[in-house]
């Protein structure tokens, strides 16, 4: 993977993250923060947004983009959906929960609360939010987090509330569900101070942790996403969205400083070449009998071929400025969001079935030569248009440079177009909702992962490797009330880190189970009543049907305990079978039959109860 000189380069870098909180409901209803499946949702509606004018008559540019693409946007419902998040009725009053984990994460990002927040109103127009905006308000700002290349700013600390999820797309448009609309959202947003993605990505990980300090954020897939801005010296700002991990953080740093390193480099070879745009034009009569399946299909449908000179962009659509990704495709994915399928480009022609005698005809008719480049688009002829004007609008970037704009992230560390950056036109204040004022002083500072590691050793004498597992893991605070009420520490920590990950692992969906259903198994491991060799089976129980108490799953698992006759009786058979072994090895038969012996009780009794019993029968017959 190649590597740059970030310094020379002028990189600068910086980060949004966003992160949902862990409430009891969303952040302006009383619906609660669950997902759901889209098979539960039991109604769905349709709704068509548009931009409008902000008040001071100005059109978002990102917005007017996405509205020429006309698109139905369908919403699936369920029986915890309220009226505020179907758009049907004023939002209710900023959930205090909510402003209480804000409050706590702008202590630990060391940011400076704002006196009076005001709720202000974010225009979208992707359909994510069913009434075209979303809401958020500015809690503080100058904060700072360090690392190892020097500290990185804290501008801005925002909470606000998630869009839909994004279910699929259709012939006709998005459909979304409901149950993530609305739920609390921090936005955190770093200073232009990041100069590597190395840095990009530790800053990402050190706000990742202190976030997770306060044990009231989500976790899992989905619940934290970066957003990334990226420069160099003569590229532009460009907004990555979507990076899922930190791994990919620095591989799109990486990889977007590479695109812009080659689009310079292709601008100055066309200020070289003088290069130009021209006109596009339709060229359908050209591929009447073509044999390219692409083009043919499109013309069976009644569609048309458009084609648009590039002057001097010869050998220069087809060069690769991401992997497996060329300027070409830059064209493409323009193309692609007003609906076809993609371009074809003279660089990768003749190809796909087109022949080098249409390639030339294709030249001609447009007047291109040797030095120039011709980019086509087949489809519905509406499409065919809107798809070539927006190709060669990309093409004439080229020839300026690097373009400001957003893209969305690849899983392969990749970016593609996905529309121009926002402008300061898309806000403007919420009048439904009152001012808060917000008061720091009424939270409590949240103990760091790592000093929380530490008690875990001191105060609960866990080993440092088990103590780091529970305080960095998703249910510390199940952990910490678990030790509150008398339970052992390391059967604790050992459940809700190791079995849990083990079951996992064998497919069981232990997020099935409730907290108050892990404390009712520990429970009753503390009262004797559950072997903790029983837990894990009892835990799969409760999985399987999450309607079952603690007790009820142990007698599903025929794990009601034993008493020690019981357990000397099992023990003591599989002795006898093993006679000649204990006979011959004495104590040293140990080992292999307490495995055959626990297995005999099937985790009904505790393993200390059969290893003294073990060793009792054994020490009788040897």
């Amino acid at each position: 993977m190649s590597e740059y000189d970030y310094e020379e380069l002028g990189l600068v870098a910086g980060l949004e993250i966003h992160q949902q909180l862990d409430t009891a409901t969303k952040l302006f209803c009383d619906s609660p923060t669950t997902l759901r499946e889209p098979e539960e949702a039991d109604r769905e509606f349709t709704r068509y947004l548009h931009p409008t004018k902000s008040e001071l008559g100005e059109l978002d540019e990102a917005a007017l983009e996405e509205s020429r693409v006309d698109r139905e946007f369908t919403y699936l419902a369920y029986d915890t959906t309220c009226l505020v998040e179907e758009d049907d009725e004023p939002p209710k009053r900023l959930d205090e929960e909510a402003l209480a984990v804000a409050l706590q994460i702008a202590d630990l990002l060391d940011v400076s609360v704002v006196d009076q927040a005001h709720v202000m109103r974010k225009l979208v127009i992707d359909g994510s939010n069913t009434s075209g905006f979303q809401r958020t308000l500015l809690l503080g700002q100058d904060g700072e987090i360090e690392t190892e290349e020097g500290p990185v700013s804290i501008v801005d600390l925002l909470l606000e509330e998630e869009s839909a999820q994004r279910v699929e797309e259709t012939d006709d448009g998005v459909v979304y569900s409901l149950d993530r609309l609305g739920i609390p959202l921090v936005e955190i947003g770093t200073g232009p101070d990041i100069r590597s993605p190395a840095q990009a990505r530790e800053a990402a990980e050190r706000i990742g942790t202190l976030l997770r300090s306060t044990g009231s954020v989500k976790r899992g897939l989905g619940t934290i996403r970066q957003d990334v801005n990226v420069s160099i010296a003569e590229g532009a700002r460009v907004e990555i969205k979507g990076v899922q991990d930190l791994q990919g953080i620095e591989d799109i740093v990486r990889n977007e400083v590479g695109r812009q390193t080659e689009l310079v480099a292709i601008a100055d070879e066309l200020a070289a070449r003088d290069a130009a745009v021209g006109e596009p034009r339709e060229v359908t009569d050209l591929f009447a009998d073509t044999d390219s399946g692409v083009i043919r299909g499109a013309l069976e449908d009644g569609g048309a071929v458009t084609a648009v000179p590039l002057y001097g962009f010869d050998g220069l659509v087809g060069r690769e400025i991401q992997p497996d990704r060329r300027l070409g495709t830059e064209l493409s994915d323009h193309a692609k969001r007003h609906g076809a399928g993609g371009i074809f480009h003279t660089d990768e022609l003749p190809a796909y079935g087109v022949t080098e005698a249409e390639v030339d005809a294709l030249r001609e008719a447009v007047g291109a030569g040797p030095d120039d480049a011709v980019a086509i688009v087949a489809a519905d002829p509406e499409t065919a248009e809107l798809a070539i004007e927006a190709a060669a609008e990309r093409a004439a970037d080229a020839i300026e440079g690097v373009p400001e704009e957003t893209r969305d992230a690849n899983e392969d560390g990749t970016t593609r177009y996905l529309r121009p950056l926002p402008g300061a036109a898309r806000m403007y204040p919420e009048t439904d909702v009152p001012p808060v004022e917000p008061d720091p002083s009424e939270v409590e500072t949240p103990e760091l992962l790592d000093e929380k590691t530490d008690r875990y050793v001191d105060d609960f004498g866990l080993d440092p490797g088990l103590a780091e597992q529970i305080a960095f893991g998703q249910r510390f605070p199940l952990f910490e009330t678990a030790v509150e009420r008398g339970i052992d520490p390391t059967l604790a920590a050992t459940t809700l880190a190791s079995t849990t990950t083990e079951l996992r692992r064998n497919g069981v969906a232990i997020e099935r189970v409730a907290d108050e259903q892990f404390l009712g198994v520990l429970d009753l491991v503390e009262s004797g009543d559950l072997a903790k060799e029983g837990v894990g089976e009892v835990l799969s129980e409760i999985a399987a049907d999450p309607t079952l108490s603690a007790d009820e799953a142990v007698e599903a698992a025929g794990l009601a305990g034993v008493d020690r006759e019981t357990v000397r009786e099992a023990v003591s058979e599989v002795v006898d079978r093993n006679a000649d072994q204990v006979a011959e090895e004495g104590m040293g038969a140990f080992s292999g039959l307490m495995g055959e012996a626990m297995g005999a009780l099937r985790g009904k009794a505790d393993g200390e109860v059969v290893s003294e019993v073990l060793r009792e029968e054994i020490g009788k017959r040897s």
